[in-house]
């Protein structure tokens, strides 16, 4: 029996929405992560902690069994929409996201039996006081081959990380941070620290060998890839919201800016743009919360379709601000930034429209 993807948010989801929201208008705003993008490290002082020890975001994805909150990848959507909407500077969708679902995975395939090592690090993943990265590119999406090398380039969050989860030829190994070389590199998007990472060989605890690791970082990328949507929506909720307030307020020729044929077209189009990617994003994320067998394929047209709607809105948010809109002080080039930045993260667009085609056997015009 085909399932129905449940597009809607239940009580939960919006009391946590609400929540997330709060404490990001309170600690995160606008104002404080500009004030910190250009920081050697843009995330604000306890909103980390905040999020994931106070309020349990860190452990929605793992059953309370193992130190989690028991809850799914609907309600971590529901978060990483409020972290797109603020283009808030946390390790979620990496830690929570990715490096948790790789875990994840061990745990549920028995990986290296008897080892308290795995179920250890995921309660501790779990419970906010760990950020595990895994130490492959930003760029990585579900179908890549995990890096073998002892250099990643373009980690995201690497900066941040107590350990990271090192894939290498011979399996997947959880290195500390600091016995590993963490050196920064210079990102689009500012919110989102990159860097290079090299991790000595020989160091760390295996957690896996070669073949269950591979299958694991498939999970964590399909995982992240699938979530990462629900930040794009977020995202290009905020920028449709912010440009249709400014267009009220703003007045030219005695009229709102807004009241214009042209400029409401533009708002009218990216509102069905936005529309489209809640539910392409919601489904998604309930085709991973229910394990569905189609949630690679839902994914892939979730990522194809969301990090394009983002870009566009973010665009469309620094256009129909004016000159406002180009200036340093206005939020909107951290959307436009972030948005950039997203549309080649965990997939291209363009190679999850290839994955697309394979999964329906949809060939390509000769």
């Amino acid at each position: 029996m085909t399932h129905s993807p449940d597009l809607l948010y239940s009580d939960t989801e919006d009391d946590l929405r609400a929540a997330v929201r709060a404490l990001l208008a309170d600690r995160a705003d606008h104002r404080a992560v500009l004030d910190r993008v250009e920081a050697d490290q843009p995330y604000v002082p306890g909103v980390w902690t905040a999020l994931a020890t106070d309020i349990g975001a860190a452990g929605l994805l793992v059953p309370e069994k193992l130190g989690g909150q028991g809850a799914s990848h609907r309600e971590a959507a529901v978060v990483l929409e409020e972290l797109g909407r603020a283009v808030t500077p946390v390790p979620y969708l990496t830690s929570a996201v990715v490096a948790t679902e790789t875990l994840l995975a061990l745990v549920e395939d028995g990986a290296e039996a008897g080892s308290p090592a795995v179920p250890e690090l995921l309660a501790r993943v779990a419970g906010g006081g760990t950020v595990a990265v895994l130490a492959a590119p930003l760029s990585a999406g579900p179908g890549a081959e995990p890096p073998s090398g002892p250099s990643v380039t373009g980690v995201a969050d690497a900066v941040a990380a107590d350990v990271l989860l090192v894939p290498r030829a011979d399996g997947l190994y959880a290195v500390p941070a600091a016995e590993a070389e963490v050196e920064p590199q210079t990102p689009l998007d500012l919110t989102r620290p990159l860097a290079r990472v090299t991790a000595p060989e020989g160091s760390g605890t295996r957690l896996a060998g070669a073949e269950a690791a591979r299958a694991a970082v498939r999970r964590g990328l399909l995982a992240g890839a699938g979530l990462l949507a629900s930040e794009q929506l977020g995202l290009a909720e905020w920028c449709l919201e912010e440009s249709v307030r400014h267009t009220r307020e703003r007045h030219q020729f005695n009229r709102p800016v807004g009241s214009f044929q042209a400029l409401k077209h533009r708002m009218a189009q990216l509102w069905l743009d936005v529309v489209g990617a809640r539910a392409v994003a919601r489904a998604a994320a309930d085709a991973l919360a229910t394990g569905s067998p189609d949630a690679p394929l839902t994914v892939a047209i979730a990522q194809a379709y969301c990090s394009k709607v983002a870009v566009r809105a973010a665009e469309e948010c620094v256009q129909l601000h004016g000159g406002l809109g180009m200036t340093w002080e206005h939020p909107a080039h951290l959307a436009l930034k972030r948005a950039k930045s997203d549309q080649i993260a965990l997939g291209s667009a363009g190679r999850h429209q290839d994955a697309v085609a394979a999964m329906v056997d949809l060939p390509a015009p000769e």
